[in-house]
């Protein structure tokens, strides 16, 4: 298993320090940790774009941060961090990479740069 994957596994599987594990148990958005679920994400996210077949681990991983993410700090009582836009770029960019993934390839311009949040 390379680095990638290790990470996603980490994240996915809500170890430890793991952003879903913060968010959940502690009702906190971990920006490291975000940026460390994000970068690995997009790292995924370029390897795969010409695949056939996806790893069905990694499917349901994307798949539970796009829909499971955006539910939980919704809530009225979810302690948002600064500014306002922030999450809402995070969540956006969770939902760009899910659908990146899934369909191979993004729909931003041909040299689009994508930066931390």
């Amino acid at each position: 298993m390379d680095e990638i994957a290790r990470v996603l596994k980490r994240e996915f599987d809500a170890q430890e320090g793991s952003f879903l594990l913060r968010l959940r148990g502690d009702l906190e958005w971990d920006r490291a940790a975000f940026t460390r679920l994000e970068q690995a994400m997009r790292a995924a996210c370029e390897r795969s774009q010409s695949d056939e077949k996806l790893d069905r681990w990694v499917a349901e991983g994307f798949h539970e941060v796009a829909t499971w993410v955006p539910s939980w700090t919704s809530h009225p009582n979810f302690p948002k961090p600064a500014p306002d836009a922030y999450i809402e770029d995070c969540i956006e960019r969770i939902g760009d990479l899910t659908n990146w993934y899934f369909r191979g390839r993004h729909d931003y311009c041909e040299g689009h740069v994508w930066t931390d949040l």
